[in-house]
């Protein structure tokens, strides 16, 4: 006959130290739902004709599966993770990790109240797109500053405030499709503006522009192609060429930059915000949380009027950024403000890292590795990505530790790694699982190792 009296009643299981820390962390009523949940699989199991399970057994079996439910259940699906893929702006991975003085910045905002929509002066309500405005104006140039939550937010709200059931000309190799699936085109379709392509995938002239100028045309539009890169029998006018064909016609002309890198000359051939300002473009908008290596955002800066009309269109209220936002971007600007971004933004540091510092870093986490029973490891050099649809074919010189394990193929251990807790992310290059110390911070290095002596 089948004995379940050896399962103790809920009431008793909850009298027990390890159920008790339980409800401390969980709550009352989530503990006991998942004790009602463990002890009916382990009065399944009794009823299999589990034989091991005495009461001892029992009860040890419903605390341990109580304790699993609860921490699956309230465990975060979000968490931190070693990138050591060396893609420095890793779109699926968070893109940008924010420098110390945004994250202090964080810290510090959002553990009280703020003057988000507070004038001081005044002791009024005041505005929260004033925010960021003046350090992103005396950083590129502009007259005026907003900030939205992403560039395609941003690139959005620019064509419907700008040009809406108007014309906007744009290059046929211009109408790229960005990460997700998201396309020009379809955002231009949302925002109420109409598209008028002009020129060839290839070849697109200043005077394609001109010609397509209309009574109907609202807008002209430049779009950087930050994610890919067309070579070969190609033409495509200077964007002060785009600039004097627009004040012919008075017609204004916006650009969307994309990657948004502040600091000109750091990486390939990468137009920087402030040369597309000085350019004369009326606007120009893109991404926070790229190469400039703040939060996600999207920056649109330009003319006074034209950023004024932007401030106020309706769709604002819906693609605002809150006040944490605001307050990492602040941060990370001041860092360029301050010139210190090459060495205290994570994004810019690691792309101005040479291939020597990592080598030196390299050799001693191999080291560590290889010296563990099992590993064995190996240093090649190869290449890092800038990523995030930024800088394409751009590829930076670095130092790759190859991990191998004995018995275990390089899928395996790619997927062990995953399973760690931080999880690492690695790559499989030619069949071979490498690390790229890159884009791990350097402050990693050493739990990286251990991380591995722990499979």
């Amino acid at each position: 006959m089948t004995d379940f009296r050896v399962i103790p009643s809920i009431d008793e299981l909850r009298r027990r130290p390890a159920v008790r820390a339980l409800e401390a962390e969980f709550g009352a009523d989530a503990t006991v739902d998942a004790l009602r949940a463990a002890a009916s699989a382990v009065r399944a199991a009794i009823a299999r004709g589990d034989g091991r399970l005495g009461a001892d057994g029992a009860t040890a079996d419903v605390e341990s599966g109580a304790a699993a439910q609860l921490r699956a259940a309230f465990g975060s699906s979000l968490r931190p993770v070693i990138n050591a893929t060396g893609v420095v702006v890793h779109t699926n991975l968070g893109r940008a990790p924010l420098a110390a003085a945004a994250i202090d910045r964080l810290a510090r905002i959002a553990s009280g109240y703020t003057s988000l929509e507070y004038d001081l002066a005044r002791g009024a309500r005041g505005r929260r797109d004033v925010h960021a405005e003046g350090l992103l104006c005396r950083l590129t140039g502009a007259d005026a500053a907003v900030v939205v939550n992403n560039n395609a937010a941003a690139t959005m709200i620019v064509l419907a405030a700008l040009a809406a059931r108007r014309e906007v000309i744009v290059s046929r190799g211009e109408l790229v499709e960005i990460g997700g699936g998201f396309r020009v085109p379809d955002v231009m379709a949302q925002s109420g503006a109409v598209l008028r392509e002009v020129g060839t995938t290839n070849k697109t002239r200043a005077s394609d522009y001109a010609a397509a100028i209309g009574e109907h045309t609202a807008l002209i539009l430049r779009v950087h192609p930050s994610n890919f890169r067309i070579e070969g029998f190609t033409e495509r006018p200077q964007l002060s060429e785009l600039v004097r064909v627009g004040h012919t016609f008075n017609i204004p002309v916006a650009e969307d930059l994309g990657s948004g890198l502040l600091v000109a000359d750091t990486i390939g051939d990468e137009p920087a915000v402030r040369g597309s300002v000085s350019a004369g473009v009326d606007v120009c908008c893109f991404s926070g949380d790229k190469l400039l290596g703040g939060p996600q955002a999207g920056i649109i800066v330009g003319r006074t009027a034209m950023i004024d009309r932007i401030r106020t269109h309706p769709l604002m209220r819906a693609l605002r950024v809150d006040k944490l936002t605001y307050a990492a971007l602040e941060a990370t600007l001041v860092e360029y403000a301050a010139g210190r971004a090459a060495a205290s933004v994570p994004v810019q540091r690691m792309l101005a890292t040479t291939a020597d510092a990592i080598r030196a870093r390299a050799r001693i986490v191999a080291t560590q590795i290889g010296a563990m029973a099992g590993w064995r490891t190996t240093l090649v050099d190869g290449r890092s990505a800038v990523g995030g649809g930024s800088a394409p074919g751009v590829e930076l010189p670095t130092w790759l530790i190859v991990v191998e394990r004995d018995g275990t193929s390089p899928d395996g251990l790619e997927a062990s790694l995953r399973r760690l807790d931080p999880p690492i992310v690695a790559r499989i290059d030619r069949d071979r699982v490498v690390l790229d110390l890159r884009t791990v911070l350097p402050d990693q290095d050493a739990l990286l190792a251990r991380l591995f002596g722990s499979l």
